[in-house]
């Protein structure tokens, strides 16, 4: 997928990041769709600050970020950090795409959507600087690379195109993740499901996991039985589906 038939979109603009703004939603907008319904997407009307586009058949929301790169990298700047860190502790963060282009031949590398209970406060990094004129303004990045891959849902990835039942089986294959109901379940799950991408093979068992075990107990100082927390997590994801328990100990990434 190519991007030259939309960059002259941006040409009203002087600034480059929003000359490519304008095009790269105008290329979303009209080659992709919704990763939880399959509807079409609508751009929003002035650019609301908080997301770029709608679903035109479900309530489901999209901010873009796009950046120039072989790779998506580990960061994409975002705007305000306390903003940041605000809507993602009341829920109000809208679901996220990622692209990244080649700057030279505009092919489009990847291009993903991050669901946005995905999102933490560790995902999101302040800048050691602010703007001009206004240093207490702090911005951010965020991190993608703490974003565990299942919940990188990809349209095109290394430049191949991914089938529109792939998209939308994978996006609803996290959907319990939503359904969670503190931020600190949500963040034991996460990290469990990290671990287990971390170990490299769909099938493993307890002890694999249990190497993590001081990892875990560095993000979740409060908890003094991690090995028993991680089992805990194990048959929760087993009983959403996205584990299978295959035998005493052993279980499998669906």
């Amino acid at each position: 997928m190519n991007l030259k038939n939309y960059i002259n979109l941006g040409d009203s603009y002087k600034n480059s990041s929003q000359k490519t703004r304008v095009f790269t939603e105008s290329f979303v907008k009209d080659n992709f769709y919704c990763p939880y319904c399959g509807g079409s997407l609508v751009s929003c009307i002035n650019n609301d600050k908080v997301r770029d586009f709608d679903c035109s058949e479900c309530d489901e929301n999209y901010e873009l970020k796009s950046k120039q790169g072989k790779t998506l990298g580990k960061t994409v700047a975002d705007g305000a950090y306390n903003s940041m860190i605000e809507r993602i502790n009341n829920s109000s963060n809208p679901n996220f795409y990622f692209l990244n282009y080649d700057k030279n031949s505009f092919d489009v590398i990847n291009f993903c959507a991050v669901p946005n209970y995905f999102f933490t406060s560790e995902t999101i990094i302040p800048r050691k600087k602010g703007i001009p004129n206004r240093p207490d303004y702090i911005m951010c990045n965020i991190n993608i690379s703490e974003i565990p891959n299942s919940g990188k849902i990809f349209y095109v990835k290394d430049k191949e195109l991914i089938s529109k039942t792939e998209v939308l089986d994978n996006w609803n294959k996290t959907l319990f993740l939503k359904e969670s109901n503190s931020i600190q379940a949500k963040g034991w799950l996460l990290d469990t499901i990290q671990c287990i991408e971390k170990i490299g093979k769909n099938s493993f068992n307890l002890k694999d996991l249990y190497v993590f075990e001081n990892y875990l107990k560095l993000k979740h100082p409060e908890n003094s039985n991690i090995q028993a927390k991680i089992r805990q997590q194990l048959q929760i994801l087993r009983d959403k589906g996205f584990l299978k328990f295959t035998q005493r100990g052993n279980y499998e990434v669906l």
